[in-house]
């Protein structure tokens, strides 16, 4: 038995309602491209294969990525990928594949939201993507304008996908168990990304808004958009960041920069 290892941030998932309900969240068919992300000891990975027949998997973990080279052994359209994710070439994947990627994983905690940004980064290769993640991140994701949770992370990733939170998850579905709650987001690739978003200035809008979340609009942006020019975008200076969408930033980055076609 290999044990979980703390630096690739490691919880083995075995709980087999738990594995029945992602892959029957995933839905896969036959026929398409589907590949998971650190499949670990190969927890959903033989009912994915199973239900899609054919499979690529990315595991970075050396001695994981044996053990799943002997237990698929000899076994049709398992295809290995021993390497890291971050570095992972997802648009060579899709053009040797003939189509765009369904992407699935229980993702380490330590590396979730820079992976879901170089996702985004090859969004053209990628149909949808279905991931564990902390319960805190997934809920941040989702979030509306004006809760909590709402924050960076969702007005960033609104553009590009319609999220949905599936169901949560405890700890005792693995082994160590973690010492968070974890939940299961789909994440469906907008088959356009929203035009507003596409300037330079979108994220930096957003990262100075969002840095200090107490103060005004008029304060936060004073670096980039002066009070005549919030108004001029339909937003009121004195507002905070919490109470904006994420196409009434792309009002704001808009009048920063314009947009790229």
């Amino acid at each position: 038995m290999i044990r979980a290892r703390r630096r690739f941030g490691q919880h083995f998932l075995h709980d087999p309602g738990v594995i029945q309900r992602i892959v029957a969240g995933v839905a896969p068919r036959a026929g398409e491209a589907l590949v998971e992300i650190g499949p670990g000891q190969g927890a959903i990975t033989r009912p994915l294969l199973a239900a899609a027949g054919a499979l690529d998997v990315i595991e970075i973990d050396r001695d994981l990525a044996a053990g799943l080279r002997a237990s698929f052994a000899g076994q049709n359209g398992f295809v290995l990928h021993a390497g890291d994710a971050l570095e992972f070439d997802w648009s060579a994947l899709a053009t040797a594949r003939g189509r765009r990627l369904r992407v699935v994983g229980n993702l380490p905690y330590n590396i979730s939201t820079p992976l879901l940004f170089r996702l985004l980064a090859a969004r053209e290769s990628i149909l949808d993507m279905h991931f564990m993640l902390q319960k805190e991140v997934v809920e941040r994701i989702v979030a509306a304008p004006g809760s909590e949770s709402y924050g960076r992370l969702g007005v960033m990733l609104a553009p590009f996908v319609v999220a949905t939170r599936l169901f949560d998850i405890g700890p005792g579905a693995f082994r160590p168990p973690p010492r968070v709650q974890s939940a299961i987001v789909r994440l469906q690739l907008r088959p356009e990304p929203a035009e507003w978003a596409l300037t330079p200035a979108y994220g930096q809008v957003v990262a100075a808004a969002f840095a200090q979340r107490r103060k005004t609009l008029r304060n936060a942006l004073s670096g980039l958009l002066d009070a005549t020019s919030l108004r001029a975008a339909g937003i009121d200076p004195g507002a905070r960041a919490e109470t904006l969408s994420a196409e009434q930033f792309g009002a704001l980055a808009r009048r920063v920069a314009p947009v790229i076609h």
